[in-house]
């Protein structure tokens, strides 16, 4: 789960299970259940002289792991399992992007960042509240692209990384008190599922443009929320970084071989581009029609994919 110079304990959680931590410098990383795999996170802490904040308050937090004392939430976007123990620090600002502001008010704007419709829309609306604790906030406070939080010998700094969602930020964490800099990818997680740009606040080419902005980042630590935790060194964090990107292509190479035939964007979505067939994932198929149809469009655009008769879609030439 993570590698370089760290102390590291352990805690339980509700289901019983030890969960770890280890340090890094000012910042905290609580590890999440089973590696931070969803709907399980890893969470931060960056504590400073003067103030701490908590980054991404996941379900690991719930009790009986004992709260952070710290005086913000910082969350890296509106998604459901990065907000999921926001509730455990009502009193406290929360601090988002400001594209993504919205979803936190209400449930009805959290929703429309995923864009679900009908039957996904009602039960994705029961998880969100009863799995996820969705907690609407009447005033979060907004951040933007280079924004700073000094806590007193240490600094969180603002990279705006979009694509997962509109509002989807990196965080810098830098300062005297640090023996490093650390950056924290939020969703950009570095697995080998590779980048999810498959709800109606995503985009595939801002979130390629996001991850060339952080591949130039020369930190001592790379830090995610799900998967794979904490990696040190820019050789390892590139490497992973690579792969990770590499999965857009195998997704675009796939879609060109399949589209031997004419095609339609249900057969496309059916046929499971970024889920395996057979997973049983609730919104699979608007996920696989967001983000295929994302891929069509560049294709078109490129004049490596035509629309034809009965709206579907074909191969122009060689794969």
């Amino acid at each position: 789960m993570t590698s370089g110079n760290t102390t590291s304990n352990t805690t339980g959680n509700a289901a019983g299970t030890e969960l770890e931590q280890a340090q890094f410098g000012a910042v905290t990383v609580l590890f999440g259940a089973r590696g931070g795999k969803y709907p399980h996170g890893n969470s931060l802490v960056v504590t400073g002289r003067e103030e701490a904040l908590v980054v991404d308050p996941s379900l690991g937090l719930l009790p009986p792991r004992p709260l952070p004392r710290v005086d913000r939430v910082v969350n890296s976007h509106c998604h459901e399992d990065h907000v999921a123990g926001n509730h455990l620090f009502a009193d406290l600002p929360w601090h988002l992007h400001a594209e993504d502001l919205p979803g936190i008010r209400d449930l009805e704007s959290m929703l429309a960042i995923y864009g679900f419709q009908g039957e996904i829309e009602a039960g994705f609306r029961r998880v969100l509240v009863e799995e996820f604790h969705f907690t609407p906030c009447p005033d979060p406070v907004p951040f933007h692209d280079g924004d700073v939080f000094e806590l007193g010998g240490v600094s969180v700094q603002v990279i705006h990384t979009p694509g997962h969602t509109r509002g989807h930020s990196c965080l810098w964490i830098d300062g005297p008190a640090m023996d490093g800099p650390l950056l924290y990818l939020g969703d950009i997680d570095l697995s080998s599922f590779g980048p999810y740009y498959g709800d109606a606040w995503s985009d595939l080419e801002d979130f390629e443009r996001s991850l060339e902005r952080i591949r130039e980042l020369d930190a001592a630590h790379y830090a995610t929320f799900h998967h794979v935790g904490v990696l040190s060194g820019r050789a390892a964090f590139r490497e992973r970084l690579d792969r990770f990107a590499q999965v857009i292509q195998r997704r675009e190479t796939r879609l060109l071989e399949y589209l031997s035939e004419p095609r339609s964007l249900d057969e496309i979505a059916a046929h499971r581009f970024v889920y395996r067939p057979g997973d049983a994932v609730l919104f699979a198929e608007p996920v696989e029609r967001r983000s295929m149809g994302q891929h069509l469009a560049r294709l078109e655009r490129q004049g490596r994919v035509q629309a034809v008769e009965g709206g579907r879609f074909l191969r122009v030439g060689a794969a």
